[in-house]
């Protein structure tokens, strides 16, 4: 990143004056000084920088100040002493105060920096903050009182630079603000910065007075975890496609414009893929095999925890970052106004600063040692597998997590988080000790830097937290230091975890492995053997099939073997344990038999995310089979791999997005798809392929049961996942039938028989043969739903 430099004025007179009363330049205020000087923009690389020293005595009559003067005027900002609460820049006191952690740091300057020459790398004012009267504690702060129209502002810190020290102080950088609400740089996703930098100088927002959005009267919708469909979503990808047809592609107002898509879908929750200020650019280059260049696209390295990522805003870096702030907030309201919740993916487990190598943003320049898990000669930890490691559970960083998470519940109405690898956030601190966390020793605590806490004292604080306990909680619990603690998580009786072990169970299963059909059935039942022992509940895991890294739906069901040769390394990078089966061939040019293979495997893998226990997730573009080609690892392309194509989902609209909207909203229907705890055999009664025989052999491919439901009286669901067909026998049920809902073997729309289907009655009459003698058939590979009804309703 091109730092700010300062200036040396060789030339400049400098003026010490104590004791004094009131000069044409200078008024005496209380515990403040006035500086009358009109405003410049001052050139770094020039003799124009004009800096103000600040040192108020501590009873407020004895004042220093420290003027450079020759060059342009400055604006005129009255300068407080200020206060060290609450971190960030606050508006109070008809000015604003200014407050920062660093412990280490032994000098601190306060950069103000116009819109007009941000990209000219030039500071416009700085203010020295006095240890004596600028400090309290650990926290630096001063307050401002002044024109602050289309200024923003960054901070220079001084003291040692010293890898095995673990501290990166460099007075020549302007860093962010940890607590900063906005960041602003380049003002559109993927356009180069002046002379085609990557890294142009950021600086942060400075919150306008007349802070307003009007939220209409929204609040945070508080759904049941357990009634929930949650859907994965990338905010530039879901628009920014030809396609979309929509006015503002690829941001925040783009998704708003799309949200009845989601509505008609039966979805109620969107888990928004990273929006915190990330750097698409951070590792531009040439990719040789598309002819583009590979970005930074997932967003899975974080610069700024406060601030939304200001490029996926139409308005860009316009009023400093105010107005992508009340498009984020608008998508909000918006989708509360459908019913559908918002929650967004955190990435607290590493940032963008990587290691001694990365570039130096804004923790790294503000307190190295503190925000990062150092070994004791300054190496980072890297769990994360991206250069560095954040210390969660350092008392700093735990409460700057903690009130990042707030703000975004208080200030932005999100209904929940989801924590990617999040079992970093387990992990003990650099500088970890029974007496700095607990207060006093405990008798054989010798832990050693991340290792696995049993009560980890960060998210203890936040599952007992009063705004956080209200809202979801989400883990990835696993992280790429070989941490897994799928159905372990420390949870308070909070957490949620993404259930890793459902999807690799369900792909085996449906794919025909033999030896899975006992751990599909736990899959089914919302995974008790990894939940209930722990006192939670079924609504505690979400099932997926698909994410964002991996394999779609469609190219799970068409590639054995990951393709990843648009990534530009040789398909080195993905996994390559995927669970996948191509049915046959491999690839999309494929015979029509393992193409319609293909259909019915896609649909037995989302129905059976709709009648497991416990809350589904979909990933975005599956509804209408959307495939990467078999790129398991799409993190670096801006471009149709990755976007949401829309005239697809327009094709797919009388086949798969069909069969998807109905399965929602059947699962919505019914009040035993979505319980508050697992089922017992009160309500779930297993089947073979005769009733109450289910096989659990090593060799058994056929599982199937029976759910009692208050709606639809009762529920048989099976899955076919063998080769070969089979002719099954129903529970008899006196007095009642089986009607045929869902059938994964026929063909659309007989796939599911909804009832404004113009030919569900001569579809239903094909099975009737079969079920007047209580049987069914079944084709390989397929699953079914049939429900109960009275003879007399038949």
């Amino acid at each position: 990143m091109n730092s700010l430099h300062s200036t040396s004025h060789s030339v400049h007179v400098l003026k010490f004056i104590s004791q004094f009363r009131s000069t044409p330049k200078f008024c005496l205020l209380k515990r403040n000084v006035t500086s009358n000087l009109e405003n410049f923009g001052s050139n770094l690389f020039s003799n124009s920088t004009a800096s103000i020293s600040i040192k108020a005595a501590r009873d407020g009559v004895n004042t220093a100040v420290v003027v450079e003067e020759e060059g342009p005027k400055l604006r005129k900002f009255q300068v407080f002493e200020g206060h060290p609460a609450p971190f960030g820049a606050t508006v109070r006191d008809g000015g604003v105060n200014f407050a920062i952690f660093s412990a280490n740091a032994v000098s601190a300057t306060l950069c103000l920096i116009s819109l007009s020459d941000l990209p000219e790398n030039r500071v416009t004012e700085q203010f020295f903050l006095d240890p004596l009267t600028s400090k309290t504690g650990d926290v630096w702060h001063v307050h401002l009182k002044g024109d602050f129209k289309d200024m923003l502002y960054g901070y220079k810190f001084d003291g040692s630079f010293s890898s095995e020290e673990g501290h990166y102080y460099d007075p020549s950088q302007i860093v962010l603000d940890p607590y900063a609400k906005a960041v602003i740089s380049r003002g559109n996703f993927g356009v180069l910065g002046s002379d085609d930098n990557c890294w142009p100088q950021m600086a942060c927002m400075i919150p306008p007075a007349d802070d307003k959005f009007d939220w209409e009267g929204d609040s945070l919708l508080k759904y049941p975890q357990r009634d929930l469909i949650i859907y994965e979503m990338h905010v530039r990808g879901f628009t920014q496609h030809e396609s979309s047809r929509t006015e503002f592609p690829g941001t925040y107002l783009g998704v708003v414009e799309k949200l009845d898509h989601l509505k008609e879908l039966g979805v109620n929750c969107i888990e928004l893929m990273p929006c915190h200020e990330f750097n698409e650019l951070e590792y531009y280059s040439y990719n040789s095999v598309l002819g583009d260049y590979k970005v930074n696209f997932w967003g899975y390295s974080t610069v700024n925890y406060f601030s939304p990522m200001t490029r996926y805003s139409s308005a860009g870096t316009r009023n400093c970052g105010h107005d992508a702030i009340n498009e984020f907030k608008l998508l909000v309201r918006e989708a509360h106004k459908r019913g559908i919740e918002v929650f967004m993916d955190v990435v607290f487990n590493h940032t963008a600063e990587g290691n001694e190598k990365g570039p130096i943003l804004s923790f790294k320049g503000v307190d190295n040692s503190v925000y990062y898990m150092l070994a004791p000669k300054g190496e980072f930890y890297n769990y994360s597998g991206c250069g560095n490691t954040f210390n969660c559970n350092h008392p700093v960083v735990r409460q700057f997590i903690l009130d990042c998470l707030r703000y975004w519940v208080i200030e932005m109405h999100v209904d929940g988080f989801r924590f990617d690898l999040g079992s970093i956030m387990t992990r003990s601190s650099s500088l970890w000790d029974a007496v700095n966390v607990f207060g006093s020793p405990i008798e054989g605590d010798l832990l050693t830097t991340g290792t696995p806490l049993g009560s980890p004292p960060l998210i203890e604080m936040m599952s007992n937290d009063p705004i956080l306990r209200d809202v979801k909680l989400i883990a990835e619990a696993w992280d790429a230091g070989g941490l897994y603690q799928v159905g372990m998580f420390p949870h308070w009786h909070i957490w949620s975890e993404w259930n890793g072990k459902y999807r690799d169970i369900v792909r085996q299963f449906i794919k025909g492995t033999d030896g899975f059909s006992g751990a599909f059935a736990e899959c089914l039942c919302g995974s008790p053997d990894l939940y209930q022992k722990g006192g939670r509940k079924p609504w505690n895991s979400i099932n997926f099939v698909c994410a964002h890294d991996g394999f779609t739906l469609a190219d799970l069901v068409t590639y054995n073997e990951k393709h990843n040769l648009a990534n530009g390394e040789d398909n080195n990078d993905g996994e390559n344990h995927n669970n996948s089966w191509n049915c046959g061939q491999e690839g999309e040019l494929a015979s029509i038999s393992v193409k319609k293979l293909r259909k019915r495997q896609m649909r037995n893998f989302f129905m059976c995310l709709m009648v497991s226990q416990g809350v589904p997730m979909i990933h975005m573009g599956d509804e209408y089979g959307h495939t990467k080609g078999g790129n398991n690892n799409t993190y670096c392309h801006d471009n149709h791999i990755n976007y949401f194509q829309w005239d697809k989902k327009e094709e797919s609209a009388s086949d798969l997005f069909r069969f998807c909207r109905l399965m929602t909203k059947f699962r919505h229907e019914c009040e035993s798809l979505g319980l508050n705890d697992f089922p017992t055999a009160e309500r779930l009664q297993w089947h073979g392929h005769a009733p109450g025989t289910p096989d659990w052999s090593e060799t058994s491919r056929f599982v199937a049961f029976t759910l009692i439901d208050s709606v639809k009286h009762e529920i048989y669901i099976a899955f076919n996942a063998s080769h070969l067909p089979v002719t099954i026998t129903l529970p008899e049920r006196p007095a009642y039938r089986w009607e045929p809902l869902v059938d994964t073997g026929k063909p659309a729309p007989f796939d599911f028989l909804s009832g404004d289907l113009p030919e569900r009655d001569t579809a239903m009459k094909q099975y009737s043969h079969f079920l007047e003698a209580n049987l069914y058939p079944m084709l390989s590979y397929s699953s079914i739903i049939l429900v109960l009804s009275p003879v007399d309703n038949a």
